[in-house]
């Protein structure tokens, strides 16, 4: 049974203090803990935070390996400090049985940097016509709770209904892409300014909100969980409030880039800035982090959407919509909400680790920083500032719209139930 000490953290950004790591549990937290027989890892004040968990990543595999893998992935994962991902259901052939699923974790299960956990589509094919095997992919091995076509949204109020009765069954959640199809027709950027000054399709905010207000009242009257996903407009947080005021079941994600990045970007027509839903305005943005800090939305999720360089290095019309996330999500929240004053760290992890953990019943992950718990952390160096480079990423593809950005922090290490997989900012 291998030790290590991680001397002088600040956990969940509070007081430095030590953690003493025994197998795959914190075996103590405190101050002077002794290092007999430990490996010593000295934190220098750096913010230790539970590992954290991405309830909504595309690692693309079976089919789309050109892009992403399983373990290119979960590579990544650990890179930016998650020890646990959801990998959404949009693949070749698409996850919407038992098999696919249980293929999906086992290569999790094999890779080992971080814990997968499948999600299941919720129609046969994500082609929104009938429901694909819920009952059987929740019990397969794969234990799959979380059911979406993200990338495509459940606009049959109908199937929509039956889904949300028959994952109620076991505790599980739909989360819906919320996007009307017919309203998105052609739709290439925001509806706005921007879209009209540039001659291009504009993606309205209603398109958005109309679903999810039509959701959040098909659970009320269901009775069970809907989760929202890539929440991106001011005009969805209010729904999302006033639904959470009645006491419906809903939850809601937010992207690190709907945090950071607006539809003036777009003004460049360089595709990396295109995305799903698209980026917003201003006001948007800063009604999505007010909402973030009260907890309106519950989490940020990275929607981690690898494209090969083909699909992004070409026209605004041809190319794939999309940005890789894994990487530079703790990075954007620190530099969004937690340098703003909006968030501290212990918030962070509420939103990053704790409360996706819950969503997803990610069991083991999400936990507190204390002994008895699974050693699941990541470690963070806050105080450093530097410029993206994505030819040092991890995955795959190199999609991310913050190449030569400076952006605060930087993980160094990362612990999966007590097994280094990343250490001094290197894989192992």
């Amino acid at each position: 049974m291998s030790k290590t000490l991680i001397r002088g953290a600040k956990v969940l950004g509070g007081a430095p203090q030590d953690v003493l790591i025994d197998g795959q549990t914190i075996a103590g937290v405190g101050t002077g803990l002794s290092a007999e027989g430990a490996e010593v890892v000295e934190a220098d004040g750096k913010v230790l935070l539970p590992g954290l968990v991405d309830l909504h990543t595309h690692l693309r595999e079976p089919g789309r390996e050109d892009s992403e893998t399983v373990l290119t992935g979960t590579r990544a994962a650990a890179s930016g400090g998650y020890t646990a991902v959801f990998a959404m259901a949009n693949t070749f052939p698409v996850a919407d049985t038992a098999g696919v699923v249980e293929q999906v974790y086992r290569l999790g299960q094999q890779h080992g940097y971080c814990d997968v956990q499948p999600i299941g589509a919720v129609t046969i094919g994500l082609e929104g016509r009938k429901l694909a095997e819920l009952g059987a992919m929740h019990e397969s091995a794969a234990g799959v709770t979380v059911f979406s076509d993200d990338g495509k949204c459940v606009d049959d109020a109908v199937i929509m209904r039956r889904a949300l009765e028959y994952v109620k069954a076991f505790g599980g959640v739909v989360a819906q892409h919320a996007q009307e199809p017919r309203l998105t027709e052609g739709a290439q950027m925001n509806e706005g300014v921007v879209s009209a000054e540039l001659g291009l399709g504009g993606w309205p905010a209603v398109a958005e909100e109309s679903i999810i207000a039509r959701d959040v009242l098909l659970a009320e009257h269901v009775g069970s969980r809907v989760h929202i996903c890539h929440l991106s407009t001011a005009g969805s947080v209010e729904i999302v409030r006033w639904a959470k005021s009645r006491g419906i079941q809903v939850t809601a994600e937010v992207t690190p880039h709907h945090l950071l990045l607006t539809d003036e970007l777009v003004r460049s027509y360089n595709p990396v800035y295109k995305v799903n839903p698209p980026l917003r305005t201003e006001r948007d943005v800063l009604a999505l982090r007010e909402a973030l800090a009260d907890g309106t939305i519950d989490i940020v999720a990275t929607d981690h959407a690898p494209h090969p360089h083909e699909d992004k290095d070409c026209e605004w019309a041809a190319a794939a919509m999309g940005m890789v996330g894994l990487e530079t999500a703790l990075s954007v929240v620190q530099e969004t909400m937690v340098e703003t004053g909006l968030l501290d760290w212990a918030q962070v992890a509420e939103r990053m680790s704790t409360k996706p953990a819950e969503i997803g019943r990610a069991t083991g992950h999400g936990r507190p920083v204390s002994a008895g718990e699974p050693a699941n952390l990541t470690l963070v160096d806050t105080a450093y500032r530097g410029a993206v480079d994505p030819a040092g990423f991890a995955s795959r593809s190199r999609n991310t719209p913050y190449e030569g950005c400076e952006l605060p922090g930087r993980v160094t290490h990362t612990w999966l139930r007590g097994k280094a997989t990343l250490v001094d900012g290197k894989l192992t």
